[in-house]
């Protein structure tokens, strides 16, 4: 599916990057604080440092707002993955790719807060997007998961392959949705490795 397309008066595609970066981050502190329906666009400005005029010189909607809080997520977790090894079909492969996605959702634990309760405001085609963009991330790890199945590394079934992938994903956002109970009893480190190992232990030979 092709990007979404965000509009803007601005040619300098760095500046444009830059600035749509400050609105982003602007938005995510707003949009957790009051919710997406009850922040307005001049709010959004005023976070991030703008007059309303410059503000629609880089976006045209409030919808454009979330859609790229949603899609900076996505380009992050790919950009993360990205860095592994792509023959790797060992089970430390695997735990690593899963250390990745979680250090992102800690990261950017307000964006994915954010995406999560808000993308169903969405028009139909940035919703759209957004949803294969997430199934693209079940991808990666069913892709991660069938080359160590493959090589004899782990024992799943390939009917399981597409499950598990999910069931990482949804793990690794539970530390953006339950951080306030979780840290309270993990660090990071301490909870991608109790999660990971409850994964692996249920795989391995």
């Amino acid at each position: 599916m092709p990007k979404h397309e965000v509009k803007s008066t601005v040619k300098d595609e760095e500046l444009i990057r830059k600035r749509r970066e400050q609105i982003s981050r602007g938005a995510v502190k707003l949009f957790i604080d009051k919710g997406f329906h009850r922040t307005t666009t001049r709010e959004i400005a005023k976070e991030a440092g703008f007059s309303i005029g410059t503000l629609y010189e880089y976006i045209r909607t409030k919808e454009d707002v979330l859609y790229l809080v949603c899609d900076n997520i996505y380009d992050e977790v790919n950009v993360r993955l990205a860095k592994l090894d792509t023959n790797d079909n060992t089970v430390e492969g695997l735990r690593m790719a899963i250390a990745n996605y979680f250090e992102v959702i800690d990261d950017m634990s307000d964006e994915f807060l954010v995406m999560y309760q808000e993308s169903k405001s969405l028009p139909s085609e940035a919703l759209s997007y957004v949803l294969t963009k997430e199934l693209e991330m079940v991808q990666q790890f069913e892709t991660i998961i069938q080359r160590c199945m493959e090589a004899g590394n782990l024992r799943v079934r390939p009917e399981e392959v597409s499950l598990t992938a999910h069931h990482i994903l949804v793990q690794g956002q539970m530390w953006s949705f339950r951080r306030w109970a979780l840290r309270r009893e993990y660090t990071l480190e301490r909870y991608i490795q109790v999660q990971t190992d409850q994964i692996i232990n249920g795989l391995a030979k």
